[in-house]
């Protein structure tokens, strides 16, 4: 789950820094057409820029999910699950660096975003990690966990007597 978490960290900062450097705030770069572009902003809020003059909150919140998401990884015993509570994890994290980091000031900083589609809200990379790893979890509470049978205690199957 770290090493996850730790690339969608690295790559959230990286495509942010590569950002700065090359756009210009407020002008769109055409990536396909008028339909996906490059459109550097800076979010005080969270997801459509709901909640903007709240950014501590939002701080607050990052902050205790990736704490949070550290403590109960130990418990965690889906691969699938653990991939998609790193996503949210590593995205909140990424996230989170630039509201510790970033202007206007410590804790109360604006987050990159620089992604837009169409008519859609302008994103970044932990944005779209937080979106997948979330969508990743609703989809295993529908269809269920899918251990092996022979992972719930008392039960067998015909590979454990045939191994006995």
């Amino acid at each position: 789950m770290l090493a996850i978490a730790l690339v969608v960290v690295a790559l959230d900062q990286l495509s942010k820094w590569l950002i700065l450097a090359t756009q210009t705030p407020g002008v769109p770069t055409p990536v396909i057409g008028d339909f996906a572009r490059l459109y550097l902003t800076f979010n005080s809020g969270a997801a459509f820029s709901m909640g903007s003059g709240h950014t501590w909150i939002f701080t607050l919140i990052q902050a205790a999910f990736v704490i949070g998401v550290a403590i109960a990884s130990r418990y965690i015993t889906s691969p699938a699950n653990a991939i998609g509570a790193a996503l949210i994890a590593g995205g909140a994290a990424g996230n989170l660096i630039d509201r510790l980091f970033r202007a206007p000031s410590f804790g109360f900083g604006h987050v990159v975003d620089f992604i837009s589609i169409g008519n859609f809200a302008i994103f970044n990379v932990a944005d779209s990690a937080i979106t997948c790893g979330a969508a990743l979890l609703v989809l295993l509470s529908f269809i269920g966990d899918k251990k092996h049978p022979s992972d719930t205690p008392g039960r067998t199957t015909k590979e454990d007597t045939a191994h006995a």
